[in-house]
Formats: structure tokens, C-alpha cells, sequence
């Protein structure tokens, strides 16, 4: 009898070892994870962004969605506080920025003018250098985001590679990222700061994207 209830113990051990090392094989590595999604996003054509602001974190944007290309062309909705919170529509195509508010019509000026509010096609552009520049990466799960698998990385970004996706960061942040278990791209940032939170959302990749200029 304590030979059966031996053997019994000995096969449930090694059954709860076999799944739990099953387990922690399915996730990779952060520092895997991070440098696949770098180099899957340089190749990226077209995407769907949002950025959205929980309590009050210390950026000027509180909101901000719409598509971009790879060529920087882009459009969309941004809300940034300036002591009061403004509302604009953009359409940015070539070195010209098409931009109207709550009333009245489109006004323009150049990429380098919206650059220094905001650059949208940083979403893209900043993202591979970002990615790169994580520290102390680490993965904790494999997990659904918006119904698709993904993995989930907690990681820590330094305020200079930060700022070119949310504009107006003062600080390295310890966040979270989640990578596309089939595409290695990236699918969400979650940015715990002074004051609230920002959260950004990538999805709708390399789907068809027209940025046509508003008529004169």
C-alpha cells in the first residue's frame, strides 16, 4: 500500500513539474520579444492608433486617434490641454498639415510646426528605437489583448526614446507591452506616470489607408 500511495505521489509531482515547465517554455524571453517586435515593425505599412489618458497624467495630449502610413502621411482627431482642453482634426499629407478645431474650416502649416505639438508619425517611426531602448524587460504572460494572443512584457522606458511617442513625458517610465503572438508587433502600451496613466493602442495593421487632402 505505501508503495502504491508512493507511486502515486511520485507520478502527480512530476505530472504538476511536466506542465508547469510546459508552462514557462510557451512565453519567451522579454529581451526575444522586444527585439523580434523592433525589427517587425520597421516593416509596417499602415496602422490604426489611439492614445488615451487616465486621471491626469502630466502630457499634454489626453487623446489622440486616427491612421497613419510609413511615408509619415496621416490622419485623425487629437485633444491636447493647454490650460484648457482644444480639439482638432488633422489630415497631414506630404510637409503639409491640414488641421481645423470645433468651428470653422481647415487652416495649414508645415510638418516641422505640428512636430512641435505633436508628430503622429512617430507612432511608427519612434517605436523600433523604443522597443530597443527597454530595460530590465521581463515577460510575465501570455495573455488575449482585444481577442488575439499576445504576450506580455513588463519593461522600463527611458524618458528620451518615451517622448517621441507621447510628447511631453519628463520621465523613464515602468510599463508594460504586449506583442502579437504571430506578427511579433506590437499591440498595446501601458504607462503608469505622475498623476494617472497613458495607454496607447496599435491595431489594423497594413490595412488600406487613402490620406487625401481636404479640398480648398
Amino acid at each position: 500500500m505505501r508503495r502504491i500511495v508512493w507511486l502515486a505521489a511520485a507520478a502527480a509531482f512530476l505530472l504538476v513539474t511536466s506542465c508547469s515547465s510546459g508552462s514557462e517554455a510557451a512565453v519567451p524571453s522579454g529581451p526575444d520579444l522586444l527585439a523580434k517586435s523592433a525589427e517587425a515593425m520597421k516593416t509596417v505599412k499602415t496602422v490604426a492608433f489611439t492614445i488615451d489618458t487616465k486621471d491626469r497624467p502630466s502630457v499634454p495630449v489626453r487623446h489622440a486617434e486616427g491612421v497613419l502610413t510609413s511615408a509619415g502621411d496621416a490622419k485623425g482627431s487629437l485633444q491636447i490641454d493647454f490650460g484648457g482642453l482644444q480639439e482638432f482634426e488633422f489630415i497631414v499629407s506630404g510637409d503639409t498639415v491640414h488641421f481645423k478645431g470645433a468651428t470653422g474650416g481647415y487652416q495649414t502649416m508645415t510638418r516641422e510646426q505640428l512636430a512641435a505639438i505633436y508628430d503622429p508619425s512617430a507612432v511608427l517611426t519612434g517605436v523600433p528605437q523604443l522597443l530597443a531602448a527597454a530595460q530590465d524587460v521581463r515577460s510575465e504572460a501570455a495573455e488575449k489583448v482585444g481577442g488575439s494572443d499576445a504576450y506580455r512584457v513588463a519593461v522600463t522606458l527611458p524618458q528620451q526614446a518615451l517622448v517621441k511617442l507621447v510628447p511631453g513625458v519628463q520621465q523613464g517610465v515602468n510599463g508594460t507591452v504586449w506583442i502579437a503572438k504571430s506578427s511579433s508587433r506590437l499591440m498595446k502600451i501601458d504607462l503608469p506616470m505622475t498623476g494617472g496613466s497613458v495607454t496607447v493602442g496599435l491595431d489594423d495593421y497594413d490595412a488600406p489607408v487613402t490620406i487625401t487632402p481636404p479640398a480648398s
